[in-house]
């Protein structure tokens, strides 16, 4: 689970009444976050002072005849991760979390976001603004309807909301006698100035061959054929997503950390493929690899990205009708398309078919999960050698962990933010340290560490939960319940066609049954050298049913307020089930292959069936990995990698010291040497 939204689209988190084990506020005492009620106020040294901004900000209002100002927390292509020089809610109100929207208005400013970041927002927002724990839309129009006079104006940058979220902005305001305002000049942007970061101007680069799972001519052949075959004919398909046209094009760059995009919107027609983009960053040998320079409809013209408006209001002025995934296509775009020539659907045929995996795709994304599983075996490793001696904690930590991925072949960045997070710290779902704050690991607490590497061959993300000392029993049951969660869930057989959010519950049930629980979703998609958090697969309401060559994070978890946190994260394969009778059913193969922490597993709670699926899984673990170790001549790791896939049972003991390792290690080394 990586740190920001899930899904390459905000993965928005799955919320319960009760936020059982949640990070909450605490004690108004505490130093590191704000008190607003003291007098003076208490503020932190993490605040923003954000006076001056919002003066700045409600002038431009002024200027436009505006009661209030919505900013969102995305960017014109609703990116999961953001660049920089879109972080305009982070800018206005300090916060940096990456899920939560503000309202600037003329007396009040407010943000709303999710569990995962109320200490967070607590850390960072001044107290010009209130933190409203709990998000969605009708929520934020029933402020609005408090704090702004009848007749007044909102505002909003139309390439900030997607058309859902105004329809739903809009049919909660029917009849308030309030005013939705489109301004495709951002009021924030215009306050920030000349110190907004500029737009990145990288070279846009293509996949070589080997990378991919097929190329985009034929991507674009099979989108034109679904365009025919479609009941309403479209004549276009309007790509707005970063990695729609990362994908269909096998093209990559760095404009957004953790993510090989770059900015750009496609137009397919059924005669031509239109990219709007910043040409200058392209190379000659990328130029012709798009067949730029010719007319034919497998030929790629480019036009400024700024003029994907104009351009898309220019096409529709004819007989046309233009197929767009409403999930991703921001306002500024969907008001300019008559109604009557709009085709649309939840998410667009590229989204739909980038979700499932073709062989070749399966295969490199399979490749790239055992090379990171080395990765994070020789941080496991480490760890074990380092924490004992007080020389570690979570930003080196952090860091390590991304060395060691930047050793692997293939190797881009990482995927993510690493999350490292040691005792009470692990407790925040998405928390990341800094070099200034962070915790030394201890063997006498737990440590969790989630992360993940982005290789041309595809994406990782997997998290482990480590204990090296002698644990509490709590923290015994309730790492082995969240590890029972994730075993049922990974095992599970299922028809075809089968929604996540239908089966999600598996994951749950052992927690539940002892009256525990987690407060985030339970699992993402993921793809190839793309999002990290990949739309729209995973285990939400509003994902798709599952489909035989879909990836997806398994990842459920236990949060102790202030003591520990616990995930265990895998990436699983859906692939179809052997059953008994005949039937089309699914299930999952795990392709994540970093053995669980011995110590903190209970055997006596795992079922026969759960204990002979871990046994089948560590064989997995020893048949994928170990001749890799062995290969790299990574003695130390191979006999790591043994020790922790032994077998177990039901008296089984608990794993064989470091140093009885090193010892074996050694022994082997000189037998080999001989």
């Amino acid at each position: 689970m990586a740190r920001a939204h899930w899904g390459c689209c905000p993965w928005l988190v799955l919320l319960y009444a009760c936020a059982w084990s949640h990070p909450k506020l605490g004690d108004l005492g505490r130093e590191d976050v704000r008190n607003c009620s003291a007098n003076p106020p208490r503020l932190p040294v993490t605040v923003v002072n954000t006076t001056l901004r919002l003066s700045a900000l409600r002038q431009q209002m002024e200027a436009w005849n505006l009661s209030a100002y919505i900013i969102p927390d995305t960017d014109a292509h609703q990116s999961e991760y953001i660049g920089k020089h879109d972080e305009r809610r982070a800018w206005i109100t300090g916060f940096t979390g990456t899920a939560g929207t503000a309202v600037v208005a003329m007396g009040k400013a407010a943000v709303w976001t999710d569990s995962r970041y109320w200490t967070q927002a607590e850390r960072e927002m001044d107290c010009n603004w209130d933190l409203h724990k709990e998000v969605g839309i009708t929520l934020i129009v029933t402020w609005l309807l408090a704090e702004i006079p009848a007749g007044g104006r909102v505002g909003f940058d139309p390439f900030l909301i997607s058309c859902d979220s105004w329809n739903n902005y809009d049919m909660n305001l029917q009849g308030s006698n309030i005013e939705l305002v489109s301004i495709t000049a951002n009021l924030v942007d215009l306050v920030w100035g000349s110190e907004r970061p500029l737009v990145p101007s990288e070279p846009i680069y293509a996949l070589e061959n080997a990378f991919t799972g097929s190329t985009w001519q034929e991507k674009v052949s099979d989108i034109r054929s679904q365009m025919q075959e479609h009941k309403k004919a479209p004549t276009a398909v309007l790509l707005t997503a970063l990695d729609e046209t990362a994908w269909l094009f096998n093209l990559r760059s760095s404009d957004i950390s953790y993510n090989p995009f770059f900015y750009s919107y496609t137009l397919l027609t059924d005669s031509s493929i239109r990219l709007f983009v910043n040409k200058s960053r392209f190379s000659p040998e990328t130029l012709q690899y798009l067949n730029f320079g010719c007319t034919g409809p497998m030929c790629v013209q480019l036009e400024d990205y700024s003029q994907v408006r104009d351009s898309v209001q220019a096409y529709v002025s004819e007989d046309v009708r233009v197929w767009i995934g409403t999930q991703y296509t921001m306002y500024g775009l969907y008001e300019v398309i008559p109604e009557e020539k709009l085709v649309a659907d939840t998410y667009s045929p590229v989204m739909m078919t980038k979700a499932v995996k073709n062989s070749k795709e399966q295969a490199l994304l399979k490749a790239s999960h055992v090379r990171d599983a080395v990765a994070v075996i020789q941080y496991l490793v480490w760890l074990e050698k380092n924490v004992p001696e007080g020389t570690v904690d979570e930003f080196s930590g952090a860091e390590f962990v991304d060395q060691l991925r930047g050793k692997e072949d293939f190797f881009s960045g990482p995927s993510f933010q690493t999350i490292s997070a040691s005792g009470l710290n692990a407790a925040l779902a998405h928390y990341s340290p800094t070099k200034e704050l962070n915790r030394k690991l201890s063997s006498d607490e737990m440590y969790l560490v989630d992360s993940g590497g982005q290789y041309w061959d595809g994406t990782t993300d997997i998290t482990r939960t480590v204990h090296w000392g002698t644990p509490s029993a709590f923290q015994k049951e309730a790492y082995t319940r969240v590890l029972m969660g994730n075993i049922d869930l990974s095992r599970l057989i299922f028809p075809a066609a089968t929604s996540g959010h239908v089966v999600e519950a598996f994951a749950r049930k052992a927690l539940w049954d002892v009256g525990l629980n987690y407060g985030h979703g339970t699992g993402h998609g993921i793809g190839n050298f793309l999002c990290v958090h990949e739309w729209p697969v995973g285990f939400q309401t509003n994902n798709i049913a599952m489909a035989k060559g879909m990836f997806t994070s398994i990842e459920p978890g236990y949060y102790q307020d202030g003591e520990f946190g616990i995930r265990i994260e895998d990436v699983a394969l859906v692939v179809e089930a052997k059953t008994k009778y005949p039937g089309t059913y699914l299930t999952f193969e795990v392709v994540s292959f970093v053995p669980y922490d011995r110590n903190l597993i209970d055997v006596s709670l795992l079922s026969p069936e759960q204990l002979q699926y871990l046994n089948q899984y560590y064989q997995v673990i020893r048949e994928k990995v170990g001749p890799e170790l062995q290969r790299r001549q990574l003695l130390e790791e191979f006999k790591w990698l043994q020790q922790h896939t032994e077998p177990l049972s039901a008296g089984a003991p608990h794993t064989a010291s470091l140093a009885s390792v090193l010892v074996a290690s050694t022994l082997a080394t000189l037998s080999w040497s001989s």
